[in-house]
């Protein structure tokens, strides 16, 4: 991606409860501070059809979905959110940031949940093909630590953390492999400090990638 021409895609992935959302927040603050445009969203979600695909993913039970289903029905999702949301927003040249995107794929479904790095890298061909982010920041806890975060929460939105910890082990250890294979790309951060002391080391790997910020 050309950053003259167009803007700055970046997703932040990590297991459930390593405090995607807080550090999306954090940066997305201090880029809108330093007057840049900022889109911030979500997988699965993001646009209003792929909201409601995500209805049938994060609710119900943890076994209603095999892992192809559950793979068809993300991909559908983000090609979506692709076409909607975060191709026109980088065509306008905005910074987007996506809590989750496609590395989550290969990690839970193709990866922890059996499908396979073949059937998950293919489907990724077909729905995004190119247009992979431009960096990937990868917030890594111990599994124990953000099984705890995630059971502070509140709502419907349960059925990845009920899969259990030996499942989202396995989660954990696909992103650190993910990173492992795509270092042009992915940053892993260490995420068991505070708060500031993540979103600082978040900067600090943003500011790199992106002098211009």
């Amino acid at each position: 991606m050309n950053e003259a021409s167009r803007g700055i895609f970046i997703s932040f992935e990590g297991g459930d409860g390593a405090g995607k959302s807080t550090q999306i927040q954090h940066l997305a603050d201090r880029l809108s501070r330093g007057g840049h445009e900022v889109v911030t969203t979500r997988e699965p979600g993001g646009s209003p059809g792929a909201e409601e695909i995500r209805r049938l993913l994060v609710e119900g039970d943890k076994d209603r979905w095999s892992p192809m289903t559950e793979a068809l029905l993300m991909v559908a999702a983000r090609r979506d959110h692709l076409e909607r949301v975060i191709l026109p927003a980088l065509a306008r040249g905005a910074v987007v940031i996506s809590d989750r995107f496609a590395d989550s794929t290969m990690a839970y479904q193709g990866i922890a949940g059996d499908l396979g790095r073949d059937a998950a890298a293919a489907l990724h061909k077909i729905a995004v093909g190119e247009n992979d982010p431009d960096l990937s920041i990868i917030l890594d806890v111990p599994i124990e630590e953000g099984l705890a975060r995630a059971g502070e929460r509140t709502g419907v939105e349960t059925r990845f953390e009920s899969k259990g910890a030996e499942f989202q082990k396995k989660v954990r250890d696909a992103f650190l492999e993910i990173a492992r294979e795509n270092p042009a790309r992915c940053v892993v951060i260490d995420a068991t400090g505070d708060i500031k002391a993540t979103a600082d080391a978040v900067w600090r790997a943003v500011a790199e990638r992106f002098p211009a910020l």
